[in-house]
């Protein structure tokens, strides 16, 4: 066997595991963009901001009461947190006087008669009992849209979101975005090269050996 074959078939032997492993990284970054998902918010519980926050992994997260420009909204409006984590609504002092009530869902949540005081709290631990997703509002204000959501636990209904305004569509970041772009390059490249080794035999810089 000559030189010139073994270079050949170890050549190919590098250009297949490098496309292989090119593949198996873009592969993995389409398979972490698909996994961008939130709960499964009801329509109602999205209200006039919709800005949302996942907080598991956190023992406490704090929701604005009073937010937005008119003082009319929560914020975050949309929450995820873990069984245990515990929920503190504070209030701006902002839109007049709220309060917190549960709409519909697992978490009996009700600050009790509305208040405008600005820095006053109400605080909830959430448990296994509220796990799932609950549509609270301020009842002074339900009717403008002051509504958010709590949702609790790994076991509730999800939804991929991002990527072209659709709450169903797959959300692809950045840097997978531009993995995919290298990665195809490099497979191209790479299948180019062999290409050319195989058929000039490893010799491509200019006059073939006689």
């Amino acid at each position: 066997m000559s030189s010139d074959d073994v270079s050949r078939r170890a050549f190919m032997r590098t250009a297949a595991g490098a496309t292989a492993a090119a593949g198996a990284a873009t592969a993995t970054a389409g398979t972490a963009a698909a996994q961008e998902v939130e709960p499964d918010w009801p329509s109602a519980a999205v209200g006039n901001v919709g800005s949302y926050t996942d907080a598991r992994g956190q023992d406490s997260v704090t929701v604005s009461v009073g937010a937005g420009d008119q003082g009319l909204a929560f914020d975050p409006t949309l929450v995820w947190v873990d069984e245990g984590t515990t929920v503190t609504w504070e209030w701006t002092g902002a839109g007049g006087s709220h309060n917190v009530q549960t709409v519909e869902g697992p978490a009996g949540l009700d600050s009790g008669a509305p208040v405008g005081e600005e820095g006053y709290t109400y605080e909830y631990e959430t448990s296994s009992e509220d796990a799932g997703i609950t549509h609270y509002h301020c009842v002074p204000h339900t009717a403008v849209g002051m509504h958010g959501g709590l949702a609790v636990g790994g076991d509730v209904a999800t939804v991929e979101v991002g990527g072209g305004g659709s709450s169903n569509a797959v959300f692809v970041p950045d840097a997978a975005r531009a993995l995919g772009i290298a990665t195809f390059i490099a497979m191209v490249s790479t299948l180019g090269l062999a290409f050319v080794f195989m058929k000039y035999g490893g010799t491509i810089t200019g006059q073939d050996q006689a």
